[in-house]
């Protein structure tokens, strides 16, 4: 039972091995006598194992006279034994409860800003922001007012909306809302041009209200009208203002270059390895080991693992291991005429990534050219698409 292994644990006791010829009558003299034995257990014909307590322990030597047996002390458990190491090592002791006591002074603090939710507002400016109001790494919990750095958020930042500020552990979780950018739609009332947003040969010109100045053949540049709202006519006494609509089409051109080494360096690695350590506590650093990096070529792999870390509690105290892994520096000679196919591939990819869906490629023209054993590949992709965006009549 639980409570009986909590007493025993308590009083403390010993594991014994016990040798001899006559072990049946060593078991029924200890009982004979008051001495509690448990957890018995044979290990062969002439030794068995046991635990016994303390203070009967002590009581055996009678036994061990009259039995011809002898007994030998496996190991040592319970309370008793845990205190008399602790006298043993009080510098020990002591550490462990300055370790503690410096764990919970530790976590008092907050450690590390998390922000979520931002995509226009960079980070490093919300970081900013709360620095000059005082909230940073190393601020102790007790000084921040969550609902008062919320509102100043709020009140200081005109680009959120909404603000929450929770404190897990070490840190200190910022997460915000952006206002949605207002789209520069016209309404169906409001005058409007549709002007070209790049330069573009025209195809074919749909103009469903308003009127089309441009037409198929013509080279237009960006910020030139294609559709006008603006309807003269002998019969009008003034022009009429109308919201342009419309959908044109037009030859559009992409151009990606790619360069590429054709003398290529790859490293290989030997299976020589050396390793670092050291402890980042906040931002300062201690090395653990000495020397210096035995190769001449390597590359570095780190790793990196927090001392102390449970759910949403850690302190800023890391282990960082640097692998140095030795490798052989070697120039090969890449096959031109492979390389030439592999940059090519590269190029259209990265410009079919920029059309949009309704985009037709009608054609690709490629050139080549070779600087300082450099590969240069020149695409150029010839696609049919929609231009145009509205601009308010000036």
């Amino acid at each position: 039972m639980l409570i009986i292994r909590i007493w025993n644990y308590l009083r403390g006791y010993v594991i014994i091995n016990v040798e001899g010829l006559t072990l049946e009558k060593f078991i029924n003299l200890s009982i004979s006598k008051g001495i509690y034995l448990w957890d018995i257990v044979r290990i062969n014909y002439t030794t068995i194992e046991a635990k016994v307590g303390i203070k009967e322990f002590k009581k055996l030597r009678s036994v061990m006279k009259k039995v011809n047996c002898k007994v030998n002390i496996k190991g040592k458990k319970g309370y008793p034994f845990f205190l008399h190491k602790l006298k043993l090592r009080k510098m020990l002791a002591f550490g462990a409860l300055i370790a503690i006591g410096l764990i919970f002074f530790l976590t008092s603090f907050i450690w590390s800003v998390e922000i979520e939710g931002n995509k226009n507002v960079s980070k490093n400016k919300i970081i900013e922001y709360l620095e000059s109001i005082n909230i940073k790494s190393g601020i102790s919990k007790h000084n921040i007012d969550t609902s008062e750095v919320k509102k100043k958020l709020l009140t200081d930042m005109d680009k959120f909306i909404f603000a929450k500020v929770d404190i897990k552990g070490t840190k200190l979780i910022i997460e915000v809302k952006e206002k949605s950018k207002q789209p520069t739609a016209f309404s169906e009332g409001e005058p409007c041009n549709i002007i070209s947003d790049r330069k573009a040969v025209i195809e074919k010109v749909i103009a469903r209200k308003g009127k089309a100045v441009v037409e198929k053949g013509d080279i237009v540049r960006e910020g030139e009208i294609l559709i006008t709202g603006v309807i003269e006519n002998e019969k009008l006494e003034n022009p009429l203002f109308v919201h342009a609509e419309g959908d044109i089409f037009a030859k559009t051109w992409y151009n990606e270059i790619v360069k590429e080494p054709i003398v290529k360096t790859i490293k290989e690695e030997t299976g020589e390895k050396y390793v670092t350590k050291e402890i980042k506590f906040g931002d300062k650093r201690l090395q653990l080991s000495d020397g210096e990096i035995p190769f001449d070529n390597y590359i570095e792999e780190i790793d990196s693992k927090k001392v102390v870390s449970w759910k949403d509690f850690s302190l800023p105290v890391e282990i960082i291991k640097h692998i140095y892994k030795e490798v052989n520096v070697k120039k090969i000679t890449q096959n031109v005429n492979a390389l030439k196919k592999r940059a090519t591939v590269k190029g259209v990819n990265t410009i079919m990534n920029r059309l949009n869906k309704n985009s037709k490629v009608i054609g690709k023209d490629v050139t080549f050219s070779i600087e300082n054993n450099i590969l240069i590949t020149n695409v150029k992709v010839e696609v049919i698409e929609k231009i145009g965006k509205k601009a308010k009549i000036q």
